[in-house]
């Protein structure tokens, strides 16, 4: 029989991933988030699948909606998903404190009052800052982030740590840096996926950001949390999430290799780098965890490319994010 997974943030990319690989294993995602669109699910999901979802609208920053939500639904493990992305941070800080940390806080506290086996949450690369030549980054390596965002996943990291010395509760956060593919279309680094929608679209785009990132597929994104809430380790764990670091402008090479029909490239870089290192190893999750899926960046470009086309034929690709 399936398993009960309790889902904060599953209307958001990664979240509809991971809905996605659940439902198609048999388990019951319960869906806890603010928002009650599922544009993003609809994107990854037929409606027949939708209907093994289990939508609960709630807020993190409200710890009682989140004990009743966990304690009506029999979930033994979390995946924490729900948070504001660096803009939303750097706009109101103050709200990006409150959702980002003291949501995960909260999420830390009903997990306890329900006898939780295991939280899972979205830690960030951002936690590391710029790249300054250090090669490739370990989950030890000093972490100086440069944004209010990046600052409030370092004090995530800290507080898991603390709730198992204090508790016992286990948990494992985990730090992508650009992950890319349908249903991505807020913060930053989704101008690459957003580059590649607006290709199929044959309109033009700008991608803000140049030189180097790790991009990770958004279904392998999904896959190492479901992994981590399955069989991380007893322990506070931190874990890099490494797909390929890739030049942003091979990125738009890979997209242009993928074209077909009337579809034309028109995607220019302009921007510095991302202030976040690029070059992260992996080894702690591969070690600790392992059998992680991982999509090559060639595979991942052309299975996300059909899919914004296969979604355009059928009239059912959003193109608000390119308006903006």
């Amino acid at each position: 029989m399936g398993q009960t997974y309790f889902v904060t943030g599953a209307q958001g990319c990664i979240g509809a991933w991971t809905v996605k690989a659940l439902v198609e294993r048999g388990d019951v995602p319960v869906v806890f988030d603010l928002s009650d669109d599922a544009r993003r699910l609809r994107l990854v999901i037929d409606d027949e699948q939708l209907t093994a979802v289990r939508f609960v609208t709630g807020d993190v920053t409200d710890l009682d909606a989140l004990r009743r939500a966990l304690d009506d639904c029999g979930a033994r493990r979390i995946i924490h998903l729900a948070g504001l992305q660096v803009p939303f941070c750097a706009a109101d800080p103050p709200k990006g404190a409150r959702v980002n940390v003291v949501g995960t806080m909260n999420v830390f506290e009903a997990a306890l009052a329900a006898g939780i086996e295991r939280v899972v949450y979205a830690s960030s690369a951002a936690v590391y800052g710029p790249d300054e030549g250090r090669g490739a980054l370990g989950e030890d390596e000093a972490a100086h982030p440069t944004t209010h965002y990046g600052v409030y996943k370092r004090a995530n990291e800290e507080n898991a740590r603390v709730y198992h010395a204090d508790t016992g509760i286990s948990s494992a956060g985990l730090r992508p840096l650009t992950v890319y593919g349908v249903a991505r279309d807020q913060g930053m680094t989704s101008d690459l996926t957003r580059a590649a929608k607006a290709c199929v679209l044959d309109r033009p785009f700008t991608i803000r950001f140049g030189g180097a990132t790790d991009a990770l597929y958004a279904a392998d994104a999904a896959a190492a949390f479901i992994a981590c809430a399955d069989r991380a380790p007893e322990g506070a764990h931190v874990f890099n999430l490494h797909g390929d670091c890739v030049e942003v402008t091979r990125f738009v090479e890979l997209i242009t290799a993928n074209l077909e029909g009337e579809e034309r490239c028109r995607v220019t870089i302009d921007g510095p780098p991302l202030p976040v290192a690029s070059h992260m190893d992996d080894g702690a999750i591969q070690r600790l965890v392992g059998d992680l899926v991982d999509t090559p960046l060639e595979a991942g470009v052309r299975e996300t490319m059909e899919r914004f086309r296969n979604l355009r034929e059928r009239g059912l690709l959003d193109a608000r994010d390119l308006e903006a």
